[in-house]
């Protein structure tokens, strides 16, 4: 569910809102860089490897999202089902859960823009904000004629804006390819069933019956 905002972010109306899933991935936490909040990070780069190893799984949706507060309310309700089903605390500011969005603009009818990854963003207002600056950002550059280059870019709460962490102007995108040691995982609709009866109703069981029609 979504909705669109008044100027202190309050909701009008909630509407349901499809949001399709491209792929789901199990991987191992590398751990994290930081770069704020500890001593002369303009000088140092810190490395944080206490999650190293946990296992993750990435969720990567869809280029459905046409506003900040749509991809808030998405991963609120992620976050809130993952609680409910006690599947993780889903704490972002301790690392349990954590959301990277990539932002571009177009004008209706044409094909989507450069494209700028947000990254090491630890709460859903941050994400919110994060996102508003840059689809801000991305039309003033354009319709002064600049030019949009891919990147990385880090979000500067004290500041309330991005700054470039790396260019990805000529990264390609994710490549992948069977593992050649790993055996093809069949799940079956009757087990599909049985998990899905051990779970508990979701807060917004209702909401997502309407979504899914």
């Amino acid at each position: 569910m979504t909705g669109e905002r008044d100027d202190q972010g309050h909701v009008k109306e909630w509407q349901p809102m499809k949001i399709n899933i491209v792929r789901l991935h199990l991987e191992e936490d590398a751990g994290k860089n930081v770069h704020e909040g500890l001593p002369e990070v303009d000088k140092y780069s810190y490395i944080d490897l206490n999650r190293a190893g946990t296992p993750l799984a990435e969720v990567v949706t869809g280029p459905d999202f046409r506003t900040s507060w749509q991809a808030y309310d998405y991963v609120n309700h992620v976050r809130r089902a993952l609680q409910w089903v006690g599947a993780s605390e889903a704490d972002m500011e301790k690392g349990n859960l954590r959301c990277e969005a990539n932002v571009s603009v177009r004008r209706i009818g044409e094909p989507f823009g450069t494209k700028v990854e947000l990254k090491n963003l630890n709460s859903v207002r941050f994400m919110q904000r994060a996102i508003e600056f840059e689809v801000d950002r991305h039309i003033k550059t354009l319709e002064s004629g600049g030019r949009l280059v891919q990147e990385t870019r880090l979000w500067d709460e004290k500041l309330a804006e991005t700054r470039p962490m790396r260019s990805k102007e000529e990264a390609q995108e994710y490549r992948y390819f069977p593992e050649p040691d790993l055996l093809p995982l069949v799940v079956d609709l009757k087990w599909q069933g049985k998990i899905r009866n051990t779970l508990p109703e979701l807060p917004e069981a209702g909401d997502i019956a309407d979504c899914s029609s």
